[in-house]
């Protein structure tokens, strides 16, 4: 029964077989001769089971092997009610098919059904009906291949956009790389006629020196003339009243003198005449009389009594956060700068443009349009008047606020112009370039005061040290130099990058150089024993940009992976902060280090509290 169930409980019982070794049991000795079969009989014994074999092969070759048969399907044709019952079932008419498999069956029991109308269905109701199973099995299969085609074709479109996106971006390389060999060939061209025209350049020039040391010479001997001249006159004016008797007696005694040695003394009294006339000349000639005065270098910076480090100071790499966000640009901004006294943003774009903007609101103030290539870099004067900006042009150029212009364009650079920097006086400008040269620009007289030369590749990057004649200078060639701008000579050059140095910056004190290459390694240099004082990296990407806190105590690091690292200089610990969507290309605090300003290469402005 179903609700019973088997009580009882079974048990396993444990149980010791043993097994009974071969070692002690008594074989029983079987005799030779009970076991001995004789050769010729085993002979035969060998021949008699080989004949009985071949015997049964013979038989059964013999005999004929009836092929299998396969089984035959026998299809009987469908009865009336099989076939109705079939089709209310597959309609899902359940309650018609109660009725009719009673009414049925009852009218069955009675026998008032005849033989012709329970008869089997005709074939034509058999065919339609798997006519319509083909036909619904078939209109399966043809949505299937319809899915499958419409798939297929997408992916032919998508293919087929993709073939054409890559075929215009092959064409477009290809243009590129023609436009490339011409230029490549039009600056051998160029770079061919530069040795003669320096040769001619050269042999003017030493002309010219010529031509000017005899004019000068000319020169002296004509005021030297003129002044003995009128000594001449001069002494005969006194020499009138004085009587014959001193006129034959200087006459005796020039009369022991022969005609050449006159001749020489003469020629040295207007000599030393004319040498006396010129420096008096020189003592207050100036050949530029607009050139700026530069300050006397007290190494004092006013700043330093204004710093404060925020409390928590240990922890203040990871202490900034994304606080706004805006698109200043159409192409990657390429540099920042903060106005010195408002809250005032200036940025530079590969867009040829620059812009001013309020901050942290992000509201346009200005927007400069002169240049003709991408604009690298941007620099507000001390004063906050002005705005310096550097470009692919090779032109540096001068914006002034009040005049919303450019007032100057200085043009001596040969190649792109990567950036710039003002002194803190605001009376010079020293800018870097890829010509391999930087130069500092004197803004009264507008001219070149002295072209730093020493770097052997592009020339990245210029900064003057705040309150200072001190330049810093970081270039392709692996190295970062020292230079004095009131005589355009290198004092201190610094070897120990081993790829393209990106970009050099000061901390404030003066006393810490930070500088980072294309591979991502970041150097920190102490300038009084000119050793390195830690080295660290943040790659595989390019660093692009540095910048110290007023504090000195956190460096931010712009790099291509769309981050900036906070490097806690004390501690060594590094942090990331996350927000741009591409290579972060510049970066700089605001003088009290509340905030943080970076661009990049994703066109926007991001500011960290």
């Amino acid at each position: 029964m179903a609700g019973s169930m088997d009580t009882d409980k079974y048990y396993v019982e444990k149980e010791e077989i043993t097994f009974d070794s071969d070692d002690d049991f008594a074989y029983e000795e079987v005799p030779v001769e009970d076991d001995f079969v004789p050769p010729e009989l085993e002979e035969d014994l060998e021949a008699a089971v080989r004949t009985i074999r071949e015997q049964n092969e013979d038989v059964e070759a013999r005999v004929p092997r009836e092929p299998s048969a396969k089984p035959s399907i026998i299809k009987k044709p469908e009865v009336v009610d099989d076939f109705v019952r079939n089709f209310l079932i597959r309609m899902g008419l359940s309650r018609t098919l109660d009725c009719f498999q009673t009414e049925w069956y009852e009218l069955q029991e009675r026998g008032l059904l005849k033989y012709n109308d329970i008869g089997t269905v005709p074939d034509v109701y058999t065919r339609n009906q798997e006519l319509d199973n083909e036909i619904e099995f078939l209109q399966k299969e043809a949505n299937k291949y319809k899915g499958a085609a419409l798939k297929a074709k997408e992916t032919y479109v998508k293919l087929r956009k993709e073939r054409d996106f890559h075929r215009m971006h092959h064409k477009r390389v290809v243009q590129e790389k023609n436009k490339l060999i011409d230029d490549i060939k039009r600056l051998k061209r160029h770079y061919s006629q530069f040795a003669p025209n320096m040769e001619a350049l050269k042999a003017r020039y030493e002309a010219a020196m010529k031509e000017k040391m005899l004019a000068n010479l000319e020169r002296d001997r004509a005021v030297g003339q003129v002044n003995g001249l009128q000594s001449t006159l001069k002494n005969i004016e006194g020499f009138q009243g004085s009587g014959v008797s001193r006129k034959i007696d200087s006459a005796s005694q020039d009369k022991g003198k022969t005609q050449k040695t006159l001749m020489m003394e003469r020629q040295k009294r207007e000599m030393d005449v004319a040498g006396g006339d010129v420096k008096e000349l020189s003592k207050d000639f100036k050949r530029y009389p607009n050139d700026s005065e530069f300050p006397v270098d007290t190494g004092v910076n006013p700043y330093l009594n204004q710093v404060k480090a925020p409390p928590g100071h240990v922890t203040r790499t990871g202490g900034f956060h994304l606080s706004n966000t805006f698109n200043a640009h159409s192409y990657p901004i390429s540099g920042v700068a903060l106005h010195p006294r408002k809250q005032i943003l200036a940025t530079s774009s590969d867009d040829n443009t620059w812009k001013m903007w309020a901050v942290p609101s992000g509201d346009i103030i200005m927007t400069g349009e002169g240049h003709t290539d991408w604009v690298s870099d941007c620099d507000f004067h001390p004063a906050g008047s002005s705005l310096a900006t550097t470009s692919g042009d090779s032109t540096v150029k001068i914006w002034d606020f009040s005049k919303a212009a450019c007032v100057h364009t200085f043009t001596d650079h040969t190649a792109a112009v990567w950036s710039c920097s003002w002194h803190t006086c605001g009376d010079f400008l020293a800018s870097s370039s890829m010509d391999n040269t930087a130069k500092v620009w004197d803004i009264n007289s507008l001219r070149c005061r002295y072209t730093l030369r020493g770097h052997a590749d592009s020339v990245n990057t210029i900064e003057f040290l705040p309150f200072s004649n001190t330049l810093l200078s970081s270039s392709a060639d692996k190295t970062i130099s020292l230079w004095d701008a009131r005589t355009g000579l290198c004092a201190q050059t610094f070897y120990g990058h081993m790829h393209s140095v990106n970009h050099a910056t000061f901390n404030l004190k003066g006393d810490t150089i930070a500088s980072c290459d294309s591979y991502g390694v970041v150097k920190l240099w102490d300038v009084r024993s000119v050793a390195p004082m830690a080295s660290f990296e943040v790659g595989p990407h390019p660093s692009n940009k540095l910048a110290f806190d007023p504090s000195g105590g956190v460096l931010a690091i712009a790099s291509n992976d769309s981050t900036i690292k906070m490097y806690e200089v004390g501690t060594g610990v590094v942090q990331s902060l996350v927000g741009h969507e591409d290579a972060v290309q510049c970066l700089c605090f605001d003088r009290s280090g509340e905030f943080m300003v970076s661009g990049g290469s994703d066109a926007t402005v991001r500011i960290w509290s």
